[in-house]
């Protein structure tokens, strides 16, 4: 089995320490500041709203095109039902905002077992035939 996002409250968010965090706002380029994120044990990108997915474009640029391995992790306005996608984009930990339930974050990820199309860490499972 694939490992899951990681799910936190804001109280084991604040107990999860680490040296060398690297906080984005969500209009920040990662491309401007690929050194920093290179050196970085975690990298945090911030939902100021459920409805402002730049983060997301964010996680896929800093896994796919910057090659990030560490804890690239979702904050602010996280609710279950964007957790599988955050996953999909690369985010392997994500802060849950107040009032989110784990058991329904958890119940979230488990809705779809496969996809049709590519995420940040799997190609798509199914090519067409010659010429697609």
């Amino acid at each position: 089995m694939k490992p899951r996002i990681r799910l936190l409250s804001a109280h084991e968010h604040a107990l999860d320490t680490l040296d060398n965090v690297l906080t984005l706002p969500n209009d920040a380029d990662p491309l401007a500041h690929a050194l920093e994120i290179a050196s970085a044990a975690r990298v945090e990108l911030h939902f100021p709203a459920f409805t402002d997915g730049r983060a997301f474009s964010q996680a896929w640029l800093v896994r796919r095109r910057l090659g990030f391995r560490g804890d690239l992790r979702a904050t602010g306005d996280v609710l279950a039902d964007q957790l599988l996608q955050m996953e999909r984009t690369g985010f392997t930990s994500a802060v849950l905002q107040a009032g989110v339930e784990r058991a329904e974050a958890e119940r979230q990820l488990e809705r779809f077992a496969s996809f049709y199309q590519a995420d940040v860490l799997r190609d798509a499972p199914w090519r067409g035939g010659a010429g697609n």
